[in-house]
């Protein structure tokens, strides 16, 4: 070994075979058995990874650790807080406004007749169907006596099961509110102690010549991770808008240029979610052009069809494959293993937590050694005696050559 080279650990074969196994079991058990403890801890860290630099980086303007932490995470604080203010904001009107419309629709006599919106739309529809041939199917005697109904017991019966879902969605939220408060409590204890913990991991697996340390390794894997998440967000977003925004220019979406901003934020917000994301971002559009008229929604479909395969087999491949540096085979059972384990949550952890694990085997492979199970058989030394040397025959003792046969 040259000088100056870090020691190589070697695992022998018996361990590859009956401890690694073993111990990979025993680990998995366990996990199993804290799931949400380790969950909770893995997000911690990667949250304090990816805050870490900008931490480091006050810290080179002098400023104390702890304080530089507490100026971190106020910021990030107030920035999510604006961002929750505002997104409350718009969904309390647009909820209060849709409301109103829902109420009136149902309840305020309108035209002739005195006859509310959904009674004469229902009244509409029949004679559509009977003008076409469809006079069995009636939807008009159901209808009304839906009609007749809402406002006393399919009111009471509608409002205790939004009581009782509203219940389950406050301790829903309440367990969030306490797994996000223990999140940032860990996470700021890990920022704290990260540069004793670099420090000792350095001491221990000291760095290549050349090579970065191992924390450093990671942080620059989740900061591409986050680069190349944010551009595809902010290609699939804007693709998104410029569509929505020619298609109300052209006629075809009414309105389409007046909301294509706020279509456009929520489609770039929504492809932060793998997979289920692009169809999450496509469903207000589609469900408003569906409201507006009818063909505006088959426009609105064709869009973002184009826009998802686009996004699949040019965007995706060349911004997170380059980010990543993964095998699309490993991106999906990563996904898929993070469905299966935790859920949506854990799908939103699955691809940092991927490109994490893929700094942390560069960086170890480089000092584990398996011991090599094709070793050829040990040569045996055999002691072999020399060769005596022969005397020459006298001439007169040679016997002649034997005479040939005729």
């Amino acid at each position: 070994m040259p000088p100056g080279a870090p020691t190589r650990i070697e695992i022998p074969r018996w361990i590859q075979l009956v401890g690694l196994p073993v111990l990979l079991i025993g680990l998995w058990m366990v996990a199993g058995a804290v799931r949400h403890v380790i969950f909770l801890f893995l997000v911690a860290a990667l949250i304090a990874l990816l805050l870490n630099p900008l931490v480091r980086g006050l810290g080179r303007a002098f400023i104390p650790r702890g304080f530089a932490v507490a100026i971190v995470y106020l910021s990030f604080a107030a920035a999510v807080a604006l961002a929750i203010v505002a997104l409350a904001t718009v969904v309390v009107n647009q909820t209060r406004s849709a409301s109103g419309r829902v109420d009136t629709y149902f309840t305020k006599a309108s035209g002739q007749g005195g006859q509310t919106q959904a009674a004469s739309d229902l009244d509409t529809f029949q004679r559509w169907l009977n003008g076409h041939g469809l006079k069995r199917i009636q939807v008009e005697k159901q209808g009304r006596s839906f009609l007749d109904n809402v406002g006393s017991k399919d009111v009471e019966k509608y409002t205790s099961k939004a009581i009782n879902w509203a219940e389950g969605a406050g301790l829903a939220v309440v367990q969030i509110l306490f797994s996000g408060i223990l999140i940032v409590v860990i996470s700021i204890y890990m920022l704290l102690d990260m540069g004793r913990l670099s420090a000792a991991l350095d001491r221990r697996f000291p760095p290549l010549p050349g090579k970065e340390p191992l924390l450093p390794r990671i942080e620059h894997a989740l900061v591409s991770y986050v680069k190349g998440q944010a551009l595809l967000s902010l290609i699939i977003g804007s693709s998104a808008g410029v569509g929505l925004w020619l298609l109300g220019f052209l006629g075809w979406l009414p309105g389409g240029e007046t909301y294509a901003i706020l279509f456009a934020s929520w489609v770039a917000l929504t492809e932060l979610i793998p997979y289920l994301g692009p169809w999450l971002g496509a469903l207000p559009p589609f469900f408003y052009a569906l409201v507006v008229h009818p063909v505006a929604a088959i426009w609105v479909g064709l869009l973002f069809l184009f826009i998802h395969q686009i996004e699949g087999h040019v965007v995706v491949p060349n911004v997170m494959g380059s980010a990543l540096r993964l095998h699309p085979l490993l991106v999906i059972f990563g996904l898929l293993a993070g469905a299966e384990i935790y859920g949506l949550p854990g799908v939103l952890v699955a691809l940092p937590l991927l490109a994490a694990c893929r700094a942390i085997w560069e960086f170890f492979s480089e000092r584990v050694e398996l011991e090599p199970w094709t070793d050829e058989e040990p040569k045996v030394a055999v002691d072999v005696e020399p060769a005596r040397p022969v005397a020459p025959v006298p001439p007169s003792e040679q016997q002649p050559p034997a005479a040939a046969t005729r």
